[in-house]
């Protein structure tokens, strides 16, 4: 089949949770022989390398399309009363490109991925209009369910931003709705997205639950000697991400010092790309030692004691855990951070919501070498049983080899 794949960035390298999601997708639909063309907008000449190395990696074609400044899209975004999102990814080189592809080549389907890059898919004639001008295959993998994280935001912020928040919401909300009724099947990263949405739908016969594997050849434990006077914590992230900076300055705030008082050698590091000024300065406190970019990211969760995710709010299936989890470290985390994740708490994982919890279930993994162990040993069989690509992959073919359209 040719396949038109629309991602909001290039998806290499695999370093981040949307990307590593698209990255493995197109690793299997080319690796089935099917040709593929990416079609992604880009900020910095870096994302041009990128760009080539997935070419060069998978042997597919990668078109990358150069976007204005932020501040003319984002204020293309009001004036026009577009979603600020959708705005910011919005390229008409990219749009004219994707238009010649569908009249000029036999195109059998288009994966778009994450709401923002619909708008390419409306604004195309052939593609809308009922009955379908089209027998071109619509997929939709819209990865978590956005408007609701936007409704987050607006909860936790003030003003001005919880109304821009309430904006935002409003907006991705009616572009899910209309993509609902355009693309022929939508994928979610798990059965909770799908309830929030369906909630908001008269049906939700094309909503389909697509989850987050694990490369457990790149994810994999590593027996070490725990040094039970100076546990490592670790979060890992992209650390300019509001729900990642809240989860660690949450457990900085709350936790950090009763553990400094327990292990006064224990360290917390906190890995990952672009540290907003708060997350910097965090690691200004004792035993706090904040990264930044790292190019590989495995030693770090191979050399841990604990793994905390302690997210307030936040959408999806988080890949640092089940990464955790591939590694055989011990994961504690909120019930919002478990969402799409079927570990056993108490068996493969520790579910804590309060500071209280929180610090109890430390303890106990601290205490008590036994239990840690069995942590270990349990969570890295529940990545194999439930997250290989190749099983979860196998219902996007199946999928796109559907002929039935809206």
């Amino acid at each position: 089949m040719k396949i038109i794949v629309l991602s909001h960035r290039v998806p290499f390298p695999p370093n981040k949770g949307e990307k590593i999601r698209t990255f493995h997708q197109i690793q299997y639909l080319a690796s089935r022989g099917h040709d593929v063309v990416v079609l992604a907008p880009y900020e910095s000449a870096k994302e041009i390398e990128h760009a080539v190395a997935l070419e060069k990696k998978l042997a597919i074609r990668v078109q990358m399309f150069p976007l204005n400044s932020k501040i003319a899209r984002l204020a293309r975004g009001f004036v026009t009363n577009q979603a600020l999102t959708a705005s910011c990814f919005y390229c008409a080189r990219l749009q004219r490109t994707f238009d010649e592809l569908l009249g000029s080549r036999s195109i059998d389907a288009v994966l778009c991925t994450g709401s923002a890059m619909a708008p390419y898919v409306f604004r195309n004639k052939s593609l809308m209009g009922a009955p379908r001008k089209s027998e071109v295959r619509l997929l939709m993998d819209f990865m978590d369910l956005d408007s609701d994280k936007w409704r987050q935001y607006q909860t936790s912020s003030s003003l001005p931003m919880s109304l821009v928040y309430s904006r935002e919401a409003k907006l991705i909300s009616a572009i899910e709705k209309q993509s609902y009724q355009v693309f022929d099947e939508c994928f979610f990263v798990s059965a909770n997205e799908i309830d929030l949405f369906a909630a908001q739908l008269p049906e939700s016969s094309r909503l389909r639950v697509l989850g987050n594997g694990i490369d457990t050849k790149l994810f994999f434990p590593l027996r070490r000697t725990a040094n039970p006077r100076k546990p490592v914590f670790l979060f890992t992230g992209v650390m300019n991400y509001k729900p990642n900076e809240d989860a660690v300055q949450w457990f900085v705030e709350t936790i950090w010092d009763d553990i400094k008082k327990e292990w006064p050698e224990a360290q917390f590091v906190v890995a990952g790309m672009n540290p907003s000024s708060k997350i910097r300065e965090l690691g200004k406190k004792p035993g706090i030692v904040v990264t930044g970019f790292v190019d590989d990211i495995v030693p770090y969760y191979q050399k841990a004691d604990v793994f905390v995710s302690p997210f307030r709010f936040a959408r999806g299936v988080q890949n640092k855990i089940l990464q955790a989890l591939a590694c055989g470290l011990p994961v504690v985390t909120t019930q919002m951070g478990l969402e799409g994740i079927n570990a056993k708490p108490g068996e493969e994982i520790l579910v804590a919501n309060t500071g209280e919890e929180f610090a109890e279930a430390i303890r106990r993994l601290l205490t008590d070498a036994e239990l840690s162990q069995r942590f270990s040993e349990n969570s890295p069989h529940y990545i194999q049983r439930n997250h290989s690509w190749d099983s979860i992959l196998k219902d996007l073919v199946a999928s796109l080899e559907t002929r039935t359209y809206v």
